[in-house]
């Protein structure tokens, strides 16, 4: 369970027991710089996130995984197959998942991040964290101007993101938002997943969503009407049907 930016693996609580209930064995870390993780000085570009993953499953002697990438931990899903292959991995889930390429362009036209708006990001989390991560977790449960969450679920995703070094979420964000994973998207021959909330405004469905299913061959798409981009939180049910049902497939 690779979590989304800029919370940690506590973000999978509502995922965590009702997988375990289903018999599955969970594996959630916090990303270098998050959560409970060390913050290193640097290391927070998608190859270096990748090899911390492939750290893990080496340690840990993981094989048949199957990979959850929730957002920006979407990315690491993408990287990771195309670094290392598919030798441990079974299936893998892209959750509201940034691939293919965020940066709008004149080659990529369809990104959903303009130059202009990761510019104000960066601006704003440089200039207050506090003030940002407020209204960033405001967004990632927002559908359509209304909050879909209780105000002590959003408040428990922003005691998530304080957790996070400022260096690693600048750097980090600076990585999500500028990496191209589109050569490394149809190296992916295991069953795939994408489930996306069709409202999600931070991480548009048809920016990336859409655009990953129609790269990979084969895959699975489940959009969840009126989803914001925090959809395992605001519509946990359904998402962990789909989850469950890729799962047992």
């Amino acid at each position: 369970m690779i979590h989304a930016w800029p919370l940690s693996g506590e973000a999978w609580s509502e995922q965590i027991p009702v997988l375990t209930a289903a018999g599955s064995c969970v594996i959630s870390y916090n990303r270098r710089g998050f959560g409970r993780s060390d913050k290193p000085k640097g290391g927070y570009d998608y190859d270096t996130l990748a090899e911390d993953l492939q750290a893990i499953l080496e340690t840990l002697n993981v094989t048949d995984a199957t990979f959850v990438g929730f957002s920006m931990g979407g990315g690491e899903v993408a990287r990771y197959v195309s670094r290392f292959g598919g030798e441990r991995v079974h299936s893998v889930v892209f959750a509201s998942a940034v691939p293919p390429d965020m940066a709008k362009g004149p080659d990529n036209p369809d990104g959903p991040l303009t130059e202009e708006e990761a510019g104000e990001m960066t601006k704003g989390l440089d200039a207050d964290p506090d003030a940002f991560y407020d209204d960033f977790t405001t967004q990632f449960f927002t559908a359509h101007g209304e909050m879909t969450v209780t105000e002590a679920q959003r408040q428990d995703a922003l005691r998530l993101a304080k957790q996070a070094d400022k260096r690693a979420a600048l750097e980090t964000m600076a990585a999500f938002g500028s990496t191209d994973f589109r050569n490394g998207l149809p190296k992916l021959t295991v069953a795939t997943l994408v489930i996306h909330g069709d409202s999600d405004g931070i991480v548009t469905f048809e920016g990336s969503g859409a655009r990953i299913h129609a790269t990979i061959a084969g895959s699975d798409l489940q959009v969840i009407a009126g989803g914001p981009h925090g959809m395992n939180v605001s519509h946990a049910d359904e998402f962990n049907r789909a989850l469950l049902a890729f799962l047992d497939k």
